[in-house]
């Protein structure tokens, strides 16, 4: 019966997560809180590791009591579908690569799945179950004896003290994970930069002669590169790597002697007639 400390405590923190979860969840799609997404997020795998202590001590509890560890129990089928939904919720939340998108998907599902906190509750007095009906949250007296109903009071308050401890250093680390993720993307699209943008003057490398930058020691000596072609005027023609061959001097002419008229018979001037 000792097992009975760690079971029922653990079936109602089981509910209580979800309950939480599920206020969270409305929360966050309502008024667009970014926190309670984060709450949660974070209280997702505590409640699931509720509900799984909740139905591996009932298994063991019902072996002895029952004859056999598992039977599909309204009780035992709606707390096994409440351990898939915290399962799927984690899932969902992390299925996306967008934060918020997962966020809202996963508050969806929490929402929905809420429906299955009262039949858990109530399966016991709707449906005629193996599982025993509740013998502490009684309207009347709890049927249970105050030796051993103060101890399950203490554990259950210890469990709770547990879950809010837990659940603020979860939070606590999935506000610095998303902060994380915050920078890395911010880095990414700043060296990036947003497309069709052009780079800024700094980056640019500068065209001019005394910027060239060296070439590579296998590469041999860089080309000079004129004035004229670093600002982007046409560069000059190559010229031909073959020189012509000098020409030889010309000699010099030979003087104009003048020729007499009288020798000149094309002259239009006749010479006397000698005497």
């Amino acid at each position: 019966m000792r097992i009975m400390y760690i079971h029922v405590p653990s079936a109602w923190m089981a509910l209580f997560v979800y309950a939480v979860m599920a206020l969270a969840s409305a929360v966050g799609l309502i008024w667009r809180h970014p926190l309670a997404h984060v709450a949660a997020l974070a209280a997702a795998p505590l409640g699931a590791c509720f509900t799984f202590v909740c139905l591996v001590t009932g298994s063991l509890w019902g072996k002895p009591m029952w004859g056999t560890w598992w039977v599909w129990d309204a009780r035992l089928t709606s707390v096994l579908i409440l351990f898939f939904l915290y399962l799927g919720f984690i899932a969902l939340a992390n299925a996306f690569d967008n934060p918020t998108r997962g966020d809202r998907a996963a508050a969806i599902l929490g929402l929905v799945g809420a429906i299955n906190v009262p039949i858990i509750k109530f399966s016991v007095d709707w449906w005629n179950t193996l599982h025993q009906p509740a013998s502490v949250t009684r309207i009347g007296m709890p049927s249970i004896h105050a030796s051993m109903l103060v101890p399950l009071l203490l554990m259950a308050l210890g469990f709770t003290f547990m879950f809010v401890a837990l659940l603020i250093v979860r939070m606590r680390a999935e506000l610095l994970a998303r902060r994380v993720q915050a920078l890395q993307m911010a880095r990414v699209h700043g060296a990036a930069g947003p497309a069709g943008a052009r780079p800024a003057p700094s980056a640019i490398p500068s065209m001019s002669p005394t910027a060239v930058p060296p070439p590579p020691a296998s590469a041999g000596p860089a080309p000079a590169i004129s004035t004229a072609a670093a600002d982007g005027a046409h560069p000059p023609r190559p010229t031909c790597a073959r020189q012509a061959r000098p020409l030889p001097p010309a000699s010099p002419l030979p003087s104009r002697q003048r020729i007499p008229a009288e020798s000149n018979p094309s002259s239009p001037v006749r010479g006397t007639e000698r005497s």
